[in-house]
């Protein structure tokens, strides 16, 4: 007795195309804090001996590699919270994260340094100090990697647009003989309306210089993001210049009521 094969429901290639770039973005997701934990573990073996050496005492050499790349960690939060702050705010965050990261390699070269220079001679391989130190220098530089990697994906999430996910879906739908042929459903039109906009990026628009005759440009707005290192729509873009503009409209509209309520008083 042969058993009847259900067909699928339309959506279902599109739903599987949407996992799976979800999915493909969360592996590397979990590539780069894999790469951080471990960078930071090595890096935690030298520094919590050199903070034996500097004669910290007792169970307060745990906290001390905390103190330098646990650093790195808070200044990467920072960063993030910071996104929209001005540049100057940004980079004083850069160098603080910068002078912990430096501080970290140099930590692990001395502490490989002095051992290689204790180290006894033996049937195993040696090598200089100056290469000792360098590979020693490894670890915190791949912890800063991973660092920069996160930044960069959160800033540049998956790059497949729905267009794609659905193209990828159709190649899909194609191959496979067991699903139903099936008018889609239109698209609601809410999908492509732009979510509301946060007080921080209206904020930032209102930085961006007047286009012509003193409106509100979207160009200069898109510029203006850009300039931060920020990813803004053409939707949203219009969003707010068009809020900008009601802005600008209602104060031009207030200012002669202000000169008539003034030479009104001056008169009196």
């Amino acid at each position: 007795m042969c058993r009847s094969r259900h067909p699928k429901p339309p959506g279902a290639p599109r739903l599987f195309a949407r996992i799976a770039v979800i999915r493909g973005t969360d592996l590397i997701r979990l590539g780069i804090a894999l790469l951080a934990v471990f960078a930071f573990a090595l890096s935690y073996d030298a520094l919590r001996q050199m903070g034996v050496a500097i004669h910290i005492r007792g169970l307060l050499t745990f906290a001390f590699p905390l103190v330098i790349d646990g650093f790195i960690a808070v200044g990467v939060g920072a960063l993030l919270m910071l996104r929209t702050a001005p540049w100057y705010s940004r980079l004083y965050v850069w160098l603080l994260v910068g002078a912990a990261t430096m501080t970290s390699i140099w930590a692990n070269a001395v502490h490989a340094v002095r051992l290689n220079e204790q180290a006894r001679q033996g049937d195993g391989l040696r090598l200089d100090n100056v290469t000792v130190g360098a590979l020693s220098a490894i670890a915190p530089l791949a912890l800063a990697g991973a660092v920069h990697l996160y930044i960069v994906v959160h800033h540049h999430p998956a790059s497949h647009s729905h267009a794609d996910v659905a193209r990828d879906s159709a190649n899909v739908a194609s191959s496979t003989t067991d699903v139903a042929e099936a008018p889609q459903p239109p698209a609601n039109p809410q999908d492509h309306e732009p979510r509301e906009i946060s007080p921080e990026r209206l904020a930032l628009a209102r930085t961006a210089p007047l286009g012509r005759k003193g409106r509100a440009s979207r160009r200069h707005i898109e510029a203006t993001f850009r300039s931060r290192d920020l990813t803004i729509g053409r939707a949203e873009a219009d969003k707010l210049k068009d809020t900008l503009q009601a802005e600008l409209d209602t104060a031009a509209s207030q200012q002669p009521q202000e000169l008539d309520a003034v030479s009104a008083s001056t008169a009196a």
